[in-house]
C-alpha cells in the first residue's frame, strides 16, 4: 500500500492574500491587534466604573453639579458644555484625520501635510482641556466638610443653592500646624492646610441661620411627595441630593473632621472618593493616548514634509497612525457617555 504525500501549497492560495493575510500589511495588522487588546483594557476599566457607580448609586456625585466651568465664563453654571465642545473638537480632529488619510492615497503631499496639522492643533486643543478641567477639579470651587464617619457635608441656602465656605466661614485665631514629617506628625501627613478649619466652618455656620446641610446622598422622595409635584418641584429633577433640617444641619456638623476643598486620590469634595479616583485614571489613561498620539502625529508630519512618503510612493504610515488616532476618538465617545452622561 503506498503512502500518500502531501505537497505544501506555496502560492499562497490558503491566505488568499499571499505574505498579506486579508489583504492587509503586516504594519496594519500589528496596530489592529494593538487596538482590540488596548479596547480590552478600556473595557475593563469602564466595567469596573460602572460596578463601583452600580454600588454606591445613592451617594455618587452629579455630572452636571461638577463639571460647571467654561474657560472665560467665571461664576456661569455652564453644566457640561465645556466637555461637549472637548468631544465636539475631538471629533472634528477625527474628520480631519480621515481626509488626510485620503489625500494620502491621492499622493497630494500639500494636502496631507495641512490636514495633518489641523488634527495635531485639535489634539492639543482637547489635551489642554483636559488639564484645565483636571485644574478645577482638584481645585474645587464651593469646598466641605467631611465628618469622622467618611459623609461629605455641602453647604446650601434655603433655595437650595450652594453656597462657597468662603461666603460664610469666621475667621478664628487659632494655631493649625500641618501634619508633616517635619512637625513630628509622619503618621498623618497631608499635602496643605484647608483654607479654613473646621471649627470656623462650624462658627460661620451657627451664624447663619438660613444656612443647610446638603448630604451626598440622592433623595428620590417619597411616593407621597412624588404625587405632589406642585409641593415638591425639586422632585420633578432626575436626581438630587437631600438637604437637611437646620437641626440635623448642625447634629451632622458637629461630627466634621475636616474641611475639604476640591478632589484628590483621598478626599472629593463632590461626593463619593471612588469618583474622582476613577476620574483621574480613566481620562487620565485616555489623556495620555491622546498626547501619545499628538507626539506620533507630529513625528508622521514632518516625514510628510520632509517628503519621505512621497519617496516611498505610499503614505501608509499615515493610515495606521490614523487607526489609532479613530481608536482614541472612539473610546473617548464611549468615556464621555459612561462617565459625564449616564
Amino acid at each position: 500500500m503506498g503512502a500518500t504525500v502531501t505537497t505544501a501549497n506555496t502560492t499562497g492560495n490558503t491566505w488568499g492574500g499571499g505574505n498579506e493575510p486579508m489583504g492587509a500589511s503586516y504594519g496594519k495588522m500589528m496596530m489592529w491587534f494593538f487596538i482590540v487588546s488596548d479596547a480590552l483594557t478600556f473595557s475593563g476599566f469602564l466595567a469596573a466604573y460602572g460596578f463601583s457607580r452600580f454600588k454606591f448609586i445613592d451617594t455618587w456625585p452629579i455630572a452636571d453639579e461638577v463639571f460647571t466651568h467654561f474657560p472665560f465664563l467665571h461664576g456661569v453654571d455652564a453644566p457640561m458644555y465645556y466637555v461637549a465642545l472637548m468631544t465636539f473638537i475631538l471629533i472634528f480632529s477625527s474628520v480631519t484625520m480621515v481626509l488626510a488619510v485620503d489625500a494620502g492615497h491621492q499622493m497630494k503631499q500639500k494636502k496631507v501635510a495641512f490636514y495633518m496639522l489641523l488634527t495635531i492643533v485639535g489634539g492639543l486643543i482637547f489635551v489642554g482641556s483636559q488639564a484645565w478641567e483636571w485644574k478645577n477639579f482638584i481645585k474645587g470651587e464651593f469646598g466641605a466638610v467631611e465628618t469622622k464617619g467618611g459623609s461629605i457635608l455641602q453647604f446650601v441656602d434655603k433655595e437650595g443653592k450652594r453656597v462657597k465656605l468662603a461666603d460664610f466661614a469666621a475667621t478664628l485665631q487659632e494655631d493649625r500646624t500641618q501634619h508633616k514629617a517635619s512637625n513630628g506628625i509622619w503618621f498623618e501627613s497631608e499635602p496643605a492646610l484647608p483654607t479654613y478649619s473646621v471649627a470656623e466652618v462650624q462658627a460661620g455656620f451657627k451664624a447663619h441661620p438660613d444656612l443647610l446641610i446638603r448630604t451626598e446622598a440622592i433623595y428620590r422622595g417619597t411616593d407621597a411627595e412624588k404625587k405632589d409635584a406642585k409641593l415638591h418641584p425639586e422632585l420633578n429633577k432626575e436626581k438630587h441630593k437631600t438637604v437637611l433640617t437646620r437641626a440635623e444641619s448642625e447634629a451632622m456638623l458637629a461630627n466634621g473632621a475636616l474641611v475639604v476643598e476640591g478632589a484628590n486620590l483621598k478626599h472629593n469634595e463632590y461626593g463619593s472618593k471612588l469618583f474622582a479616583d476613577f476620574f483621574f485614571f480613566i481620562t487620565g489613561f485616555h489623556g495620555f493616548h491622546v498626547f501619545s498620539g499628538v507626539i506620533i502625529n507630529i513625528i508622521i508630519f514632518l516625514n510628510v514634509l520632509l517628503g519621505t512618503y512621497e519617496k516611498r510612493r505610499s503614505y501608509e504610515m499615515v493610515e495606521k497612525v490614523g487607526l489609532y488616532w479613530h481608536f482614541v476618538d472612539l473610546v473617548w465617545v464611549f468615556v464621555f457617555t459612561f462617565f459625564y452622561l449616564v
